[in-house]
């Protein structure tokens, strides 16, 4: 697959926190936080990699799957985080990786700073002291990038995940521009976004694939866009962002 530039991290804007990026084969992640963690973000990466790639090794059909994948009892936290949320949302594991990379490295990253942003392919975690906005962005449809999602400090941490089906490389069935998902689970959140992306070929079934989600255990907000129609739903607060 050809790499697609991550565009959108040029817009982020916290004066607040020191920006820096950790890139380990296909995982490539943008963090903010109060104190420049990169080597301890690097390591924590190594690590919660190497403890998926080891557990596939030996187990291929969780790479492979489409559908949930049962896990046996004990196996590694990250293992079991993103198995459950395959199994809450009804797709495969690996539905769940960028935000259970992403709330892995992250509260490994709290023990250091108060405040901590990733972004993993456009999956976050969160955990922020004060109130923030988080941009959406749509592919070509004409709400991108002219709608954030407010997130107060009381909310955090949560996953903010989005799946799309006509923009950037993950594999989707679904033809909507962006599904984002809000869950106090990353994992949750970006298997969640995936299964209702996947559940929308038009703009009539915003309502359904609204439905759907909200009906999945642990989703506290979801927000859909496809061309010209966005529908939302659950506790999510959308604003207005300048051009």
């Amino acid at each position: 697959m050809s790499y697609q530039p991550r565009f959108y991290r040029g817009q982020h804007s916290s004066p607040d926190l020191i920006s820096f990026s950790v890139c380990i084969k296909e995982t490539n992640l943008f963090i903010a936080a109060r104190c420049n963690l990169e080597r301890k973000a690097y390591r924590s990466v190594q690590k919660h990699r190497q403890t998926i790639e080891q557990y596939i090794a030996c187990h291929p059909e969780f790479l492979t799957s489409l559908a949930p994948v049962e896990v046996e009892p004990g196996e590694p936290p990250i293992i079991c985080d993103m198995a459950e949320a395959a199994l809450k949302a009804g797709v495969g594991p690996m539905a769940a990786v960028a935000g259970a990379i992403a709330e892995a490295v992250g509260r490994d990253l709290l023990e250091h700073s108060s405040d901590i942003i990733i972004e993993n392919g456009g999956d976050l975690f969160i955990k922020t002291t004060r109130e923030r906005v988080v941009g959406i962005h749509a592919g070509d449809s004409l709400f991108s990038g002219k709608l954030g999602l407010t997130i107060r400090p009381t909310e955090t941490p949560c996953g903010i995940c989005t799946s799309s089906g006509t923009l950037g490389h993950s594999l989707s069935f679904g033809k909507a521009d962006a599904v984002t998902i809000v869950s106090a689970s990353a994992s949750l959140a970006d298997a969640a976004a995936t299964a209702c992306c996947n559940r929308i070929q038009s703009p009539e079934d915003i309502s359904t694939a609204l439905s759907a989600a909200r009906g999945i255990e642990g989703v506290s907000g979801v927000i859909i866009v496809i061309a010209d129609r966005i529908g939302a739903a659950g506790d999510v607060r959308l604003v207005r962002i300048s051009d």
